[in-house]
């Protein structure tokens, strides 16, 4: 159902942030939904391995700290994760997270005019004010500096509201370069199957330990 990865952006001199040339199109023969972390610079780079992918959006990851390998630029915190399809959009699994609204009319009727440059006059409508809003688009998590076991690790915290926008429950989700299995375990945390590939077996090893771990449930 969905590929969601964070790939070798090819952006240092380190010996494994190698891009692998055409692994998009590869991703495209297993799915028609893709997340992909990186950076602008990445993206503009490799936009041709994204032929026969169309962008739907992006969100930015706001990191609470970040890396400065450079003194004569702002100090990068954030992260880019763009979200890919193929074929026709209305068959693309995509629910967007709510939140709790940051105020209080839960419960009020809502009347409201909807004319807008963008989608013109669609008339007037009215709705129950359920207390929950869109989640937005710029998502501040704690990055897991101090606690990795993969150099590039994703927290938990920015990996769910992605599977759970793109990828139905029980569906299955697929990432190419899983590193120490963080994709995999917000999948199974969040009811959703998952399959990982990655080339260093030592961190083949250490996912397989994460995901040894029992999830226990709320009660």
């Amino acid at each position: 159902d969905l590929v969601c990865t964070d790939p070798p952006y090819g952006e240092t001199s380190l010996a494994w942030d190698r891009w692998p040339d055409g692994w998009p199109a590869l991703a495209a023969s297993v799915a028609s939904s893709m997340w992909c972390f990186g950076s602008m610079r990445m993206f503009l780079d490799r936009r041709g391995d994204f032929d026969g992918w169309k962008l739907s959006q992006d969100i930015v990851w706001e990191k609470h700290n970040g890396s400065g390998f450079a003194t004569d630029r702002f100090k990068r915190v954030h992260e880019i994760a763009t979200h890919w399809y193929r074929g026709s959009w209305t068959a693309i699994a995509h629910d967007v997270p709510r939140v709790a609204a940051q105020h209080g009319n839960k419960g009020k009727v809502i009347a409201r005019a909807v004319r807008t440059p963008h989608t013109g006059d669609v008339g007037q409508s009215t709705y129950i004010d359920d207390g929950q809003r869109l989640m937005r688009s710029v998502l501040a998590v704690p990055s897991m500096h101090g606690r990795a076991q993969h150099p590039t690790e994703k927290p938990l915290g920015i990996l769910d509201p992605l599977i759970r926008y793109a990828c139905p429950p029980g569906g299955l989700v697929v990432d190419p370069f899983v590193g120490s299995g963080s994709t995999l375990d917000a999948a199974r945390q969040s009811g959703r199957r998952a399959i990982g590939i990655e080339a260093n077996e030592a961190y083949c090893e250490a996912a397989a330990r994460r995901l040894s771990n029992l999830v226990l449930e709320a009660s």
